[in-house]
């Protein structure tokens, strides 16, 4: 072959290889301009818009809780944040140092903060109309404001416990904090666009309007709030107890109408407050009942057909159970004698109740304490709810049924007993208890109605209406007479139970005072 043709071949070749080089890349480079465009568009537009804009951020305004009647118990007020952009404060220096007078803040903390590498940040928030006027007056260049809503409770330290309180972003206890993700709402934002420096182009912001937090409208009845905690702070001061506690239950839905212990705390200035008097004790903390929890054994006797109120039993002072020797509060002067059981029930004698528990038996009454609801919790909408404390059948020996009938040894909520007594007042239902009824949005009509509901039926008819007539008896002309009110049919039951130190040892002449009633008895509308 000629020279001359080789050559012209081995151009051809080249040329060749350059062309389809060339192709694939043309075609490896629409393919790329294409995943671009389509694939990764949304990506790359966002991370440009992000680059070209900065937001200030707007809190939606928290929703508010009402009572039952519609009065408000929680409510937000608009107040202002005082704001800096980084990027557009020419001055750090002068600006920190004009701030911090009118902000009451430490110079350098403000400089620390305006000179962040952030879009924007916040340097004091909340502020009153005042300090806003005067830092606007100062008309310092990247310091600028946003709105916020601060959290405000209009009766104080009423309902406080229950409501709790909100922190800076966020509910922090009560329901604030149980319907944080109900009451927030959604955050808003003023978006504007920058220069390649950061700085603001005026005239084009944008405001992406805030979604308000829902509506809650509780069970809590604001005047029997009022009377009930009137009540215990009135007995503070008679009686200097270490604490006070009150619960109210409509025992035909199971809404808690009033909730509250003393000492508490005013939801406006919480940080003054020690953090022991946030909870609420009703329904977070549990105690020895005592002799309310008579009523037990009472209905389980009752309900199995063993109790007869004619038969007689002698009361000596006391009763010896596995070695253990347990008194009647009538000790000292040789016990009630001989009595009814009627007696016994309105005197409240503890050897009538170990042998009304004999009686029905282990698992008889413990199965009657878990119908009732002791030993778990309620359901209750509200953070902390406590669970209380009954023997398992295998602990359970002579002495624990003994001291289980008339309600020393085992451990409850005050929200357990009104539950467990509602039951008594309407006919036999356990009820669900709760403290929200509906959660509304703001000028939307009803989002949510919570309608009663019932747990199981415990009781009879017959058995319940026995039982409230023995209560009846007991606020008329026994324990409970102190309870009594002229033109009222009360039912009731006293307890006074020793307190337990911290060795587990019963404190001699340190006790827990308590009473639950329902009233009126021929048709309860409150327990």
């Amino acid at each position: 072959m000629a020279k001359g043709t080789t050559s012209n071949l081995h151009i051809r070749r080249r040329l060749l290889v350059i062309f389809f080089l060339l192709a694939f890349l043309l075609v490896a480079l629409v393919f790329r301009l294409g995943w671009v465009q389509f694939v990764m568009a949304e990506e790359l537009q966002q991370k440009a818009w992000e680059q070209w804009n900065r937001s200030i951020p707007t809190r939606s305004s928290r929703g508010s809780i009402y009572d039952r009647n519609g009065n408000l118990l929680a409510g937000s007020a608009t107040v202002e944040t005082v704001m800096a952009l980084p990027s557009q404060v020419t001055d750090p220096y002068f600006t920190a140092k004009a701030l911090a007078p009118v902000l009451e803040m430490d110079e350098d903390r403000i400089y620390e903060l305006i000179t962040q590498e952030r879009a924007a940040v916040y340097v004091k928030r909340k502020v009153d109309e005042e300090t806003a006027k005067e830092v606007r007056l100062l008309n310092l260049p990247g310091i600028t404001f946003t709105h916020e809503t601060k959290r405000f409770y209009p009766n104080g330290s009423l309902l406080s416990q229950l409501l709790g309180f909100v922190g800076t972003d966020q509910g922090w206890s009560g329901l604030e904090i149980y319907y944080e993700d109900i009451l927030k709402g959604r955050d808003g934002n003023i978006v504007y666009p920058t220069d390649n420096r950061g700085r603001e182009i005026p005239g084009v912001r944008r405001y992406i309007p805030p979604k308000e937090g829902l509506d809650l409208y509780l069970t809590i009845d604001e005047t029997i709030q009022f009377i009930v905690e009137r009540e215990l702070s009135r007995a503070m001061i008679e009686y200097e107890p270490e604490r006070a506690m009150g619960i109210a239950v409509d025992p035909r839905t199971g809404g808690i109408l009033a909730a509250a212990s003393k000492p508490d705390f005013d939801p406006n200035n919480y940080n003054d407050y020690d953090k022991e008097y946030w909870r609420l004790f009703p329904v977070t903390d549990t105690f020895e009942p005592g002799s309310t929890f008579k009523l037990v054994t009472l209905c389980a006797a009752i309900e199995e057909n063993l109790y007869n109120e004619n038969e007689y039993f002698f009361c000596s002072g006391a009763s010896t159970v596995a070695g253990h020797t347990i008194r009647c509060w009538t000790s000292d002067r040789g016990g009630h004698g001989s009595i009814s059981f009627l007696e016994a029930v309105l005197g409240s004698c503890n050897p009538a109740f170990i042998q009304l528990g004999e009686k029905v038996g282990v698992d008889k009454l413990f199965e009657y304490m878990r119908a009732f609801g002791f030993g778990s919790k309620a359901g209750l909408d509200y953070p902390g709810e406590g669970s209380g404390l009954i023997f398992s059948p295998e602990q359970v020996g002579p002495l624990e049924l003994a001291t289980s009938s008339f309600g020393q040894g085992v451990s409850v909520t005050p929200l357990q007993q009104v539950m467990f007594v509602s039951a008594i007042a309407n006919g036999g239902y356990l009820m669900r208890p709760y403290f929200t009824k509906e959660i509304r949005a703001p000028g939307d009509g009803t989002v949510e109605r919570r309608s009663p509901e019932i747990v199981r039926q415990v009781l009879s008819k017959d058995t319940s209406a026995r039982v409230t007539r023995i209560m009846e008896e007991v606020v008329k002309t026994g324990s409970g007479i102190n309870a009594s009110i002229e033109g009222y049919r009360i039912a009731g039951k006293t307890g006074t139970a020793q307190k337990v130190g911290p060795d587990g040892a019963y404190l001699g002449g340190d006790y827990i005072l308590s009473f639950i009633g329902f009233a009126p008895a021929e048709d309860p509308q409150i327990v």
